[in-house]
């Protein structure tokens, strides 16, 4: 019996709650190669957030635009380490505070403030639209920023006379080692991976900018839009990817670490590939197979030939065909015999179904053409 992940390859650029990410998705059998496309930098000690306090506290604002649970929660650290916490908090106690999401309103909630508005979506545009409905001509709005520059909706407040304070308590770079998302990069673009999953909008600029950089974005793009599924966290950062010209990826309506991973399940099962041999049901999950109670992983040629095999049901499938799917260069006729003897013992009692026709190739013979997928 596989588990729901079980030889599967997933990639993750996330940077924060990565260790937690990885242990979910091994958890369920899942082979984790980990690159992260960001880093996220805290500017709680620089000038940059402590004027924004300082000036907020001299001259409280109206409202308060409450973005990430990261962002209130950092700034409220960075107020703690300047001894001005007490005053920041009894600031908010006195704010309409409109949250972009639960993960925004917990964080003001749990400060001891009240929450009060937050947008159904989730999605900052309708938090922005929600403030403009309000008289802002003269009111001072405190707007508590992404950690992505890129991302700035200040202009609209500032239109109709708001006095807009923008709070930065940190943001997102690259990583100082690009080394392991550059490595992650070339596995999608090799199509050694089954999916990759963003959880922030700039991990996916950076993913293909650096694919890019490393010549490889036309592979990276051609691998995302067939084999391997990008997976995104949630609605924004599903926005950014198709923006960017990632029209396959997926993502659950609200954007949850858990939800994201449901969805991910989801999708890879329907790569699931099931079918009936005479010697019974085989199983081909990613890089694992099943047949009754014998299960094995396969390698990525293994695989491949597997996976070519399978593509022309009870039809012989040529060598050099074969040897194309998971080799580069001239036919070795002898490097393909090895493997597909190997892959026989991995099939199991399922093997006895991979027959050598002689000076042609090899075919699988199955009784049923997929069963189930």
């Amino acid at each position: 019996m596989l588990g729901s992940l079980e030889g599967f390859v997933v990639a993750v650029t996330a940077d924060r709650r990565a260790a937690e990410q990885t242990e979910l998705l091994e958890r369920r059998g899942a082979k984790v190669l980990h690159g992260p496309c960001i880093r996220t930098l805290a500017l709680s000690e620089e000038d940059v957030t402590r004027s924004a306090t300082e000036a907020l506290l001299a001259h409280p604002p109206d409202y308060l635009v409450a973005n990430t649970g990261i962002g209130i929660r950092g700034w409220l650290g960075g107020a703690a380490a300047w001894g001005c916490d007490d005053e920041l908090v009894a600031m908010l106690r006195n704010t309409r505070i409109l949250a972009r999401g639960p993960k925004a309103a917990g964080a003001v909630t749990a400060a001891g403030a009240a929450v009060w508005w937050t947008a159904p979506s989730e999605q900052l545009d309708e938090v922005v639209e929600r403030l403009l409905a309000e008289p802002l001509a003269g009111r001072r709005v405190a707007f508590q920023h992404h950690g992505d520059d890129r991302q700035d909706v200040t202009a609209a407040l500032r239109a109709v006379g708001a006095d807009v304070v923008e709070v930065r308590v940190y943001r997102w770079t690259r990583p100082e080692d690009t080394a392991p998302a550059r490595a992650l990069v070339t596995a999608v673009a090799n199509r050694r991976v089954d999916a990759v999953t963003f959880t922030a909008s700039p991990a996916v600029d950076n993913f293909l900018e650096m694919a890019a950089e490393e010549g490889l974005a036309a592979r990276v793009r051609e691998a995302l839009a067939g084999p391997v599924i990008p997976v995104c966290v949630g609605p924004v950062c599903a926005g950014t990817a198709r923006r960017a010209g990632l029209r396959t990826s997926v993502a659950p309506q609200k954007g949850r670490l858990g939800t994201m991973l449901r969805v991910l399940v989801e999708e890879l099962a329907e790569r699931r590939v099931t079918l009936s041999t005479e010697a019974g049901e085989l199983v081909l999950q990613g890089h694992a197979v099943a047949a009754g109670d014998h299960t094995a992983l396969l390698t990525d040629k293994e695989r491949s030939l597997l996976e070519a095999l399978i593509e022309r049901p009870g039809a012989v499938v040529a060598r050099d065909r074969l040897w194309a799917a998971g080799w580069a260069g001239p036919l070795d006729d002898r490097a393909l015999e090895v493997t597909v003897g190997r892959l026989r013992r991995k099939l199991g009692p399922a093997g006895s179904a991979l027959h050598a026709v002689v000076k042609r190739g090899y075919l699988l013979d199955l009784t049923a053409v997929p069963a189930t997928r």
